[in-house]
Order: structure tokens, then sequence, then C-alpha cells
């Protein structure tokens, strides 16, 4: 799910060494006698995430202990899910995003009743809840080509949920998901 062309520095082992630390959170819930995650809508600012559909999360904390903290307490502030309320069930692949210089640890959580989310007006403009059997459909895959500032043009995999295109990191994460739910 990456976009053409690679940017190989996201898979050089030799990370930049003023990169940033960060976790998002994958929060499953039950609805409907199904299992769902919420993804978020960023608003638009002036950064190079602005607009974007991402998962809950963000960069590390000083007093954050580990990335699963940082997470958790993100989960918390972005979408107002109690952080005592999750259940961790592990970690899934770091992924380094060098347009922003962020290593990204995805962090697998539970909960056992639908949140009641509250959106944070700064940090989110809508929050997507997506089924898992949803998400697991493959007619959602699709492409385009994206044109993002400075003339760049990528050739971008993204998944089509409701609505929105869901690519890059985030899209690499949930094609990773897809993958372990699929191979069970």
């Amino acid at each position: 799910m990456a976009p053409q062309p690679i940017n190989l520095k996201r898979f050089d082992p030799n990370l930049p060494s003023n990169h940033r630390k960060s976790g998002v959170l994958l929060l499953f819930y039950p609805e409907h006698g199904q299992a769902y995650f919420p993804l978020i809508k960023r608003p638009q600012y002036l950064g190079v995430h602005s607009g974007q559909v991402a998962l809950p999360g963000g960069k590390m904390d000083p007093e954050d202990l580990d990335v699963i903290q940082t997470a958790l307490r993100e989960a918390e502030e972005e979408i107002g899910v109690n952080r005592r309320s999750i259940e961790v069930l592990g970690k899934m692949s770091e992924l380094y995003i060098p347009a922003s210089n962020f290593l990204v640890s995805p962090i697998v959580g539970l909960i056992n009743a639908k949140p009641d989310f509250i959106p944070e007006e700064k940090e989110v403009d809508r929050i997507i809840s997506s089924s898992v059997s949803g998400f697991l459909d493959r007619r959602i895959r699709k492409q385009t080509l994206l044109e993002l500032g400075s003339g760049i043009r990528l050739d971008t995999p993204y998944f089509d949920i409701d609505g929105e295109i869901v690519w890059g990191a985030t899209a690499m994460i949930l094609n990773e998901l897809s993958r372990i739910l699929e191979d069970r």
C-alpha cells in the first residue's frame, strides 16, 4: 500500500538520529454483533498530514513511559476514550514516515463496549467508524493519483472507507492488519 515512487528512506534500517517516536491506536470495539475500529480525519492545517485520515495517536511526550502509553494518551485526548478501559493486545510493525520524521508504533487494543467518542476539535475533524468485515472487503482497495504540494505526484493505493481516501502510512498499517486477520 506504499505510494509510488517509493521513498526508500521509509525502509532504511538506519533512521535519522533526530527521528521522533509516535504511537497510534488500533482500537477494536463491538457494535451490532461485529468488530469495529475508529479512524480520525485531521482538520486542514499547515502541515504534512493536513486533512488526512489516520489512526488516533501522536508524538511521544517526555512523560510517556513508552509508545504504548503514548498511543493510549493520544487516543484519550483525540477521541475521548478512557485509556484505563482499554486492554492492550500488542504491537504491530513500526513504520518510519520520512515526510514528518516519525517512527510510528501501531498499538492494538480492545474495549468491551462501543465508546462514546468525543472528537478533540483542534485535532479531529471527524471520527470514522469502520467495521472489520467492511474493511476486509477487497472492493474498498483502490488506486489514485494524488497531487501534493510542490508538484509532487504519487500513484497511490488506498482504502475507500466511508468515502475517505485512507492512504500512506495509515493504509500500510491497515494492510498489515488485513494480512494478519486474513491469515487467521
